[in-house]
């Protein structure tokens, strides 16, 4: 990547500098539970151009008028909720480091979502990976000219907009015990918003109210976390609760119905050297004689659950709901990060913020360093060198 500042930094890598940067990045957080990488990922120019370009490509399909129409089937029956908007808040798009013909690093599309991640956590870590290994001040994790200070005017004002903080509410089904609750509490401390688990909610005709010390709130807008997945086997809940599929007296940020239009279902849509063959697997006529090029992806999952890399023909006749699944070109992925110990594959996600009104913005990113099958905390649970991180630019 970039040469001068990963030369530098493995040069100056300790163990013990990366226990300390640890510790200051949880300090008065709650544990991290998810492996935060060594290292970020020093991201050369051209790559970073690269990057744009194929997220453009994307959104460019987002913004068709006919792209609701394109992607109705997306959202499953049982889960459609009403009142959707006219667009996500939220868009990310993932994509592996690879090598094309001409052997430069090249961004290829893995997943895509329009749902929220780590917004604010991924701010938090640039910035404590630039302090624990006083790295040059001019490396930022932000596109477009941001700022730490204007990048989180942006995100208060997608997820707050014009409401009272307090009856903004962060949602998910028990949101203090997340894996990712560390990105909860920095949201929620630089936007001023509550953090709520599910339950936490009451509903009241079609509004929505919490309490606290005493004081009954009522809630404008929902910054949801909550993944309908994680719940389908658990809908009694809602009887504590309130129904997400009911009509109420409340904002989405974002609405859940962008989570099933802008995801894997999209990607078989998608036409560019960034995105490689995708097909849904009713519309395969033939099975592909090289079939240990592809990998077969359920539709309706997430975190790589159900993912079949080694394909055998007889897992693709085994699917009863073939229209449920992707057959996909496998994407070979460039050990392009150098530990002090050999490559390391790598994956970048671009997180977009898509304000009302306005066009989606290309803000800050994610990336995430793997040794193992896939990337991945399951895949790479005995490596070192692996796990959530950040890239930086000039």
């Amino acid at each position: 990547m970039i040469k001068q500042y990963r030369a530098a930094f493995n040069a100056n890598f300790s163990t013990k500098k990366y226990h300390l940067f640890l510790a200051q990045l949880a300090n008065s957080y709650p544990e991290i539970t998810f492996r935060v990488a060594e290292s970020p990922i020093f991201i050369p120019k051209e790559l970073k151009d690269k990057l744009i370009h194929a997220g453009n490509e994307i959104i460019s399909l987002i913004k068709k008028a006919d792209f609701k129409a394109l992607t109705q089937a997306s959202i499953p029956k049982t889960w459609n909720v009403p009142n959707e908007n006219a667009h996500p808040h939220f868009l990310t798009f993932d994509f592996g480091l690879c090598k094309n013909e001409e052997n430069e690093v090249e961004p290829m599309l893995i997943e895509m979502q329009g749902f929220p991640s780590l917004y604010g956590f991924q701010s938090h870590l640039a910035k404590n990976y630039k302090t624990g290994y006083a790295l040059e001040e001019k490396l930022s994790p932000y596109f477009n000219g941001l700022t730490e200070e204007t990048y989180f005017d942006l995100l208060k004002r997608v997820i707050v907009g014009n409401h009272s903080p307090k009856q903004v509410v962060l949602m998910d089904i028990d949101a203090p015990h997340q894996k990712t609750a560390i990105d909860f509490f920095v949201t929620a401390k630089k936007l001023g918003i509550k953090i709520l688990s599910l339950t936490d909610i009451k509903k009241e005709g079609q509004k929505l109210f919490y309490t606290e010390a005493g004081e009954r709130i009522q809630i404008k807008r929902i910054y949801n976390r909550l993944i309908f997945d994680e719940i389908a086997e658990n809908t009694q809940i809602f009887e504590q609760s309130f129904d997400p599929r009911a009509t109420l007296d409340i904002e989405w940020i974002t609405h859940p119905n962008w989570f099933y239009r802008i995801s894997k279902y999209t990607i078989p849509f998608l036409k560019s050297k960034f995105v490689p063959e995708t097909r849904f697997l009713n519309q395969v006529e033939a099975v592909p004689s090289d079939l240990e090029n592809y990998v077969l992806k359920p539709l309706f999952s997430f975190a790589g659950m159900g993912v079949i890399i080694d394909v055998n023909e007889s897992d693709i006749t085994a699917i009863k709901d073939p229209e449920n699944w992707i057959l996909q070109r496998k994407v070979t992925y460039e050990p392009v990060v150098q530990a002090p110990d050999g490559g390391i594959k790598a994956e970048i996600r671009l997180m977009y913020l898509w304000p009302d009104g306005e066009e989606p913005q290309l803000c800050i990113n994610l990336a995430r360093l793997s040794r193992g099958k896939m990337i991945g905390v399951r895949y790479n649970a005995d490596f070192d060198w692996v796990g959530g991180t950040v890239g930086l630019m000039e």
